[in-house]
């Protein structure tokens, strides 16, 4: 059964395809770059229908038996991402198509592939080693996206962005090289059962390769205090590259939730506490970071930036307790951060490209003023945490997750406050661009402007511009509708995820079987 691997396999094709052949033919390259992203969809709903039974699914490339091959491992978690991703793609590749980002370089869509094809890997990977070598794929191709249309400050901050994603991979192979002469196996089926087997006394090169992949990771999710590339990062990309990057911060707590809970987790020669002693004040200073910076925000596109930051720290908080409830409010919120936020940067799209900078200061109200106004407040809420949308029952949950006596205060008074301060950040900016706006003078006419100035009026969008946008916001207000039975099956999944010995099992085989 070859399905587990076509997530991979056909971006990875298409990719060059696209590159080599369509790269000329911007139609060409439209039609097969949609039709590929459609068929991963599809995909990825095949292989959630089929990890939907709970057992957990082995791709062994070469049929080579773990830990000696490749394995490629479908549970609920990894084929939930794989949906994620394809999801959020399909509808930043329309957005792209009908805004016509696509068209400002020739190679658009086909890093676009190699992107899906690294991220989709990552989520799939059973190998601590080859979860390196996608994050590379997906970095590389990001790398390329980052920059695309070109511009000096996009440029400047593209560099920062690669310099510290390189110091990212240069840890991480220390942390492998490191592991791997510790363990002798870089398989996260094989680590679960090796790493128990050394004395605590002797494990300490295990916990500092801990501590190395855990810093790699932070780097991936914007933890602090290595969160400080991710605002201009975002802030300067190309408005649909930085509604797919939605996904990439996620790639980092999906790391850190797999490898932590099955590699790393009880038992594990002292490594077990060491990812929760760090996780959570540093998820806690992160709320705070994104917090501030969007109160402080003068721009539209870093105010969207710090609201992701703030996000994954409340995605960390819930992810650093390790436990199954919290957990599942910990992927609930994943699921609907990355749609809220891909929301926000199509919509700044649509209004930055109509005004004449993206600053938060008042200036003539733009055509369809107020369905821009009702779309950023509609993804502002979301994101913010407000009903009815699915941001509030998102850090509901987080909240009801976390009511232990070692964490109730700190991190109950963090995303309350925090929240307090992005709705006043997100209500500021949204009344100084379309309140304030709406007050002044009518944008200018033909009979007191010239001809010129009229004419440069950006059109107004079309219905394929905000079907993207919609599609987005539709998706957040399913999750808050179907909030029960998504919960129940982010439920089981976290439920399989904490069942080490199942997922060993699946891969190695059974005790007999080894």
């Amino acid at each position: 059964m070859h399905w587990i691997i076509l997530p991979v396999v056909l971006p990875a094709l298409l990719a060059p395809l696209i590159g080599f052949v369509m790269r000329w033919d911007i139609t060409l390259a439209r039609a097969a770059s949609v039709a590929g992203t459609a068929l991963l969809l599809a995909t990825a709903l095949g292989l959630t229908f089929l990890a939907a039974d709970g057992a957990t699914h082995v791709y062994r490339l070469g049929d080579w038996p773990a830990p000696f091959g490749i394995v490629l491992v479908l549970d609920r978690l990894s084929a939930l991402m794989v949906l994620l991703t394809s999801s959020l793609a399909l509808i930043v590749l329309v957005h792209a198509i009908t805004t016509g980002w696509d068209a400002r370089g020739r190679h658009f869509h086909a890093l676009f592939q190699f992107q899906l094809m690294g991220i989709c890997g990552a989520f799939l990977t059973g190998d601590i080693f080859n979860l390196f070598v996608f994050f590379e794929v997906l970095l590389i191709a990001s790398y390329g996206l980052m920059i695309h249309a070109g511009g000096k400050a996009r440029m400047r901050a593209g560099l920062q962005y690669v310099v510290m994603n390189l110091a990212g991979s240069t840890l991480f192979l220390f942390a492998l090289g490191t592991l791997y002469a510790s363990t002798g196996t870089l398989n996260i089926a094989d680590l679960a059962v090796r790493i128990p087997e050394i004395p605590v006394e002797e494990a300490a090169l295990v916990r500092v390769a801990v501590i190395l992949l855990l810093i790699v990771f932070a780097v991936k999710a914007a933890l602090f205090p290595v969160q400080f590339w991710l605002p201009a990062t975002y802030a300067n990309a190309p408005a649909p590259v930085a509604a797919l990057f939605a996904i990439m911060t996620k790639v980092g707590a999906y790391a850190i939730l797999r490898i932590h809970t099955t590699a790393f987790g009880p038992g594990s020669s002292g490594t077990e506490d060491i990812a929760a002693t760090w996780l959570f004040p540093g998820a806690i200073v992160t709320i705070a970071l994104g917090a501030f910076g969007v109160l402080g925000a003068r721009r539209l596109m870093p105010l969207i930036a710090f609201s992701v930051v703030g996000s994954m720290g409340t995605l960390l908080v819930a992810v650093a307790a390790f436990s199954p409830t919290a957990t599942t409010a910990a992927l609930y919120y994943m699921v609907h951060s990355t749609f809220a936020a891909a929301c926000l940067f199509l919509v700044a799209d649509l209004i930055v490209t109509r005004r004449a900078a993206d600053t938060l200061r008042p200036e003539l109200p733009t055509l369809q003023n107020g369905l821009f106004a009702a779309l950023f407040f509609a993804a502002a809420i979301a994101m913010a945490g407000m009903p009815p949308l699915s941001g509030f029952l998102g850090k509901l949950l987080v909240l009801d997750a976390l009511r232990e006596p070692g964490l109730i205060g700190w991190a109950w008074a963090a995303i309350l406050l925090g929240s307090l301060l992005t709705i006043v950040g997100f209500a500021r900016a949204g009344s100084n661009l379309f309140w304030k706006s709406t007050a002044m003078t009518a944008p200018p006419t033909e009979e007191d402007a010239d001809a010129d100035a009229v004419l440069a009026l950006p059109p107004p969008a079309t219905a394929g511009q905000i079907a993207p946008v919609m599609i987005a916001l539709a998706s957040l207000a399913g999750l808050a509708i179907f909030a029960g039975p998504v919960t129940n099956y982010l439920g089981d999944t976290s439920t399989q995820l904490f069942d080490r010995q199942g997922y060993v099992d699946a891969v190695l085989g059974s005790v007999e079987e080894r």
